[in-house]
């Protein structure tokens, strides 16, 4: 069987797969992220009830919401990108194309490029973006991932990605000889089940439930993160660490908590891979900066805006992380209910005794000094 015919049957079989407890936006209604419904060329995904909904029929199977996904809620069937890694590195090959072996380069996050990268030496063919309707939506996209992760790759070894803008002639006369083999009996077949597709599977939403519950709270770090940290153990320190410009990267990041915070405790309950975390008396927060996912899911629920991002990335977290203590609090027993609270100056009582003890001392003073209406 061809290469373009071994595809050809591959995609048939593959369809967008959602995992509604590994989307950011389930953890809270507040979340910003529109990731995939941003990259998605073709409109198919949006948004309803604050939860990602697509039309399977209208789909065009690219994988562009696989690799924007910062939490990889969304998948396709039969095409794991930890499968296709180990998949290709026993291959000679060092060519990646939407015409061999995936479905398109937008399929790829920065991640995913930077831990192939590392492992061997990687051509991604863009030449067939000119010829491909979707691949021209997706080629800005593309394109700068690839850039973001060799500026990554830059600052620490002199491994790149290699990039061709030419197309084989092989798999253009492959493709016009396998395209000449389709009779008509499996056409009309073929456009039967489009049909009876598009009816059953108008639009797939999905919502939360009882069963979702314990899933959200699991803290989960991507396999993609964990395959490019694994990778990243075998290279060798740079001589010299640098400092990134933050807004050059889009997968991770180190932050700040300036003294608004209110140590509500709500970011690390919600943080998704758990880089936001707390001690067993909640008297600070912790940062752990490569489990960080960048969903900015923290920043959305944070009330008084008290976390912010670090101008710079420090590339030193990935050979030698440590877990940063971004703020810390004076934890006190309140000394009306004996509960703990963070202590803030003045009297040793917590915000809700407080609040209790201001309303008696409103209602003594109404019950003292009536106030006095004339009659009707």
């Amino acid at each position: 069987m061809s290469t373009l015919a071994k595809l050809w049957k591959f995609v048939a079989n593959m369809s967008l797969n959602f995992e509604i407890t590994s989307c950011v936006r389930a953890s809270s209604k507040l979340s910003s992220c529109t990731q995939c419904v941003d990259i998605c060329p073709v409109d198919t995904i949006g948004l309803v009830d604050n939860i990602p909904s697509f039309s399977p029929s209208a789909c065009v199977e690219c994988g562009a919401c696989v690799g924007a996904c910062p939490s990889s809620a969304f998948s396709l069937s039969q095409y794991r990108g930890v499968d296709f890694f180990f998949e290709f590195l026993e291959q000679e090959t060092p060519i990646i194309s939407c015409k061999q072996n995936v479905p398109c380069l937008a399929w790829f996050g920065v991640e995913e490029l930077m831990a192939l990268a590392l492992s061997k030496e990687i051509v991604l063919e863009l030449g067939y973006c000119k010829s491909c309707e979707i691949g021209k939506r997706l080629y800005t996209h593309i394109v700068a991932t690839i850039e973001e992760a060799n500026f990554v790759l830059s600052s620490f070894c002199d491994k790149t990605l290699k990039v061709s803008f030419e197309t084989s002639d092989r798999e253009t006369q492959e493709r016009r000889n396998f395209l000449s083999n389709i009779t008509l009996q499996k056409a009309l077949k073929a456009k039967e089940e489009f049909e009876a597709r598009i009816e059953e599977e108008e639009l797939k939403s999905f919502a939360i439930d009882s069963t979702h519950v314990a899933k959200l709270k699991t803290k989960t770090i991507p396999l993609k993160r964990q395959l490019l940290l694994t990778l990243l153990k075998r290279v060798e320190k740079p001589a010299q660490y640098e400092i990134l410009p933050q807004k050059e990267i889009s997968f991770i990041s180190q932050k700040y908590i300036d003294e608004r915070c209110t140590n509500c405790q709500i970011c690390y309950r919600i943080c998704p891979t758990g880089a936001l975390s707390s001690n067993a008396k909640f008297s600070l927060i912790h940062f752990d900066t490569l489990a960080c996912i960048k969903c900015h899911l923290c920043h959305d629920v944070c009330e008084p805006n008290a976390i912010e991002l670090q101008i710079g990335f420090e590339n030193q977290e990935f050979f030698e992380p440590r877990k940063r203590t971004l703020i810390a609090f004076d934890i006190r027993r309140c000394n009306e209910c004996g509960n703990s609270f963070t202590y803030r100056g003045g009297e040793t009582i917590c915000p809700r005794c407080q609040i209790e003890e201001e309303e008696s001392l409103m209602l003594h003073h109404n019950a003292v000094h009536p106030k006095h209406h004339p009659l009707p």
